[in-house]
């Protein structure tokens, strides 16, 4: 055109920055634009809204906001029509700004413009992105109240949020009203409904989906295959994996790095490692490129099946071949060398991490805990818990009660109190290894007040705590000759709903016999017959040997008749 002396206009323009766009070429577009800019011709609505759009493509939401804020400038020569702001809808959705979606779409209208069936479809897809059904139903029947009839991808969207919602059978429902209604499922349709499936652990139903989707004459993609590599992970479906590899294969359908990820992570989350290894040996074999997610399943996977050396032997290939550390390699490796009790290669992996940018998680600074914990080292351990504090990392329950077994271990079990007060101030839950620690911190202390505090607390959680942490909690009142205050405990153990174990039975008996207490230790062996648990001949030896002893010849005489009676005959 320009040899032949015909200069572009402006429909020339847009039609070479709409193929760029069309063939994905964003930043190809972008750099056309800025060579537009330099001649006389002004750009219009359509080209501001290529540009947003190819914008938007690369990621760089806040140049795209600043051309359509000066769309929206009184003086300006293009305004935004319903293009531009069906893209800046789109925009917030993929930025997480839900509650902008709806704002702009509500500018939309203020500003007399009508929504059509592609900007209804954006706003219902972004609530569907976050799973917001109900939010997404509105949208749903906006459509049908405003004489637009729903599309494929309305249906889609809708399936989608029920989809994120963890509703299995509401995507199905509205996967038969789209067919009903003579919409045809399309191959988005199709995965959306198998991820539905398999992402709640149906993994028969997303299988029968997909031999559906055959049926109705379309091909699975791709996608099909990694959604149910996925499914099977989350189901621990050991030969599914299998099934679904070669299915695949059958299909002619490759394997991309996102499938082989999803494979290798599904074998790890079954514990098929040597599996897991032999997919990831294929996959470098055929030439498809491992990347940052293959080499965390791997690194992660491998210290998740105790398989140390494999862990760190991935970790030196994902060096060898610069790709850059995720949070979660260098908490796994982290984890590695505590677990075998390297502190200062995790001390080095640790601030290797912070020098690369790479800001430590909770998981992180939890094996930091753990290592220190095993060089018991608890000043170390307290420290990095204060780091970790001081970086705004909320502990969680593990990050305690690694510091508190620090503190016990390294001889500082008033520490422990102190720690257990701080979780109680912040909320953070207590489980049965922070019961634990305390519970040994007071029979260190020997502190009786702050045990019977301790009982207090926990009663509520009886349920859910170990009954070997119950008995250790009676041991501790028996051995510090608190006997009233240990059947009291039972009392409210048996009362809880906790079953008492054959060493509950044998923690009473033994407490009370050395306080003398004959008649409830003879009371104490009853309760054991009738709960269903047969005392040893132990028991019945050590009472009739404490009657001879210790009791006149009249209660020796009552305590052998009493033990006469119960269900055990003495030789």
């Amino acid at each position: 055109m320009t040899e032949n002396g015909v200069g572009p206009d402006l429909v020339t323009h847009n039609i070479v920055l709409s193929a760029y766009k069309s063939g994905a070429q964003y930043s190809k577009a972008l750099s056309y634009f800025e060579l537009m800019k330099g001649t006389h011709i002004r750009p219009d609505t359509t080209t501001l809204n290529i540009v947003i759009n190819c914008l938007v493509k690369l990621g760089q939401y806040g140049k795209a906001m600043d051309i359509f804020n000066s769309m929206r400038d009184e003086r300006a020569d293009s305004r935004p029509d319903i293009v531009t702001f069906t893209s800046i809808i789109h925009l917030y959705s993929v930025c997480g700004q839900i509650e902008n979606c709806k704002a702009v779409f509500n500018a939309m209208l203020a500003e007399g413009i009508q929504p059509n069936i592609v900007s209804y479809n954006t706003l219902m897809a972004a609530y569907a992105s976050h799973g917001m059904s109900k939010e997404a139903v509105a949208v749903f029947d906006q459509i049908k109240q405003n004489g637009f009839r729903p599309d494929v991808v309305s249906y889609t969207s809708l399936l989608n949020a029920y989809r994120r919602s963890q509703l299995p059978e509401k995507a199905r429902e509205i996967f038969d009203m789209m067919k009903r209604n003579n919409v045809k499922p399309n191959l988005v349709s199709y995965n959306a409904l198998i991820d539905a499936y398999g992402s709640n652990g149906l993994l028969a139903e997303a299988v029968e989906v997909l031999r559906q989707m055959e049926q109705d004459g379309i091909k699975p993609n791709i996608v099909s295959i990694c959604t149910l590599l996925a499914a099977c992970g989350h189901c621990r479906q050991k030969v599914n994996i299998d099934a679904v590899l070669s299915a695949a294969e059958l299909r002619c359908i490759k394997l991309n790095t996102v499938a082989y990820n999803s494979a290798i992570g599904s074998y790890m989350n079954v514990g098929e490692f040597e599996k897991a290894i032999a997919l990831y040996k294929s996959m470098r074999k055929r030439k498809v490129l491992a990347d940052s997610v293959t080499y965390t399943i791997l690194i992660s996977g491998s210290y998740k099946l105790s398989r140390y050396s494999e862990a760190l032997g991935f970790l030196d290939d994902m060096v060898g071949l610069k790709i850059p550390l995720t949070k979660e390699v260098y908490s796994s490796v982290i984890c590695v060398y505590s677990k075998q009790g390297q502190v200062a290669e995790a001390e080095s992996m640790f601030n290797m991490m912070k020098v690369s940018g790479c800001c430590p998680d909770v998981v992180a600074y939890t094996a930091m805990l753990h290592a220190y914990n095993s060089a018991e080292n608890w000043a170390k351990a307290s420290a990095i818990f204060l780091e970790m504090e001081e970086n705004g990392i909320q502990p969680d329950s593990i990050a305690c009660s690694a510091l508190l077994r620090a503190f016990n271990k390294g001889g500082q079990p008033s520490k422990v109190l102190v720690l257990a007060k701080y979780m109680r101030e912040k909320a953070i839950p207590l489980n049965d290894a922070v019961f634990f620690e305390m519970v040994s911190a007071c029979s260190i202390l020997q502190d009786w007040k702050t045990t019977i505090d301790l009982i207090k607390l926990m009663e509520p959680w009886f349920p859910l705590v170990s009954i070997g942490l119950l008995n250790q909690l009676l041991h501790l009142l028996g051995k510090s000759g608190k006997i009233e205050s240990m059947m009291k405990l039972f009392y409210k153990i048996i009362a809880s709903g906790v079953p008492a174990s054959f060493n509950t039975y044998s923690i009473l008996l033994k407490n009370l016999l050395a306080a003398e207490n004959w008649r409830k230790y003879i009371e104490v062996l009853q309760w054991m017959e009738d709960s269903g648990i047969q005392p040893s001949k132990g028991m019945f030896v050590d009472i009739v040997s404490f009657s001879q002893k210790r009791c006149g010849v009249e209660y020796a005489d009552k305590i052998k008749e009493k033990v006469g009676k119960l269900k055990l005959f003495l030789p």
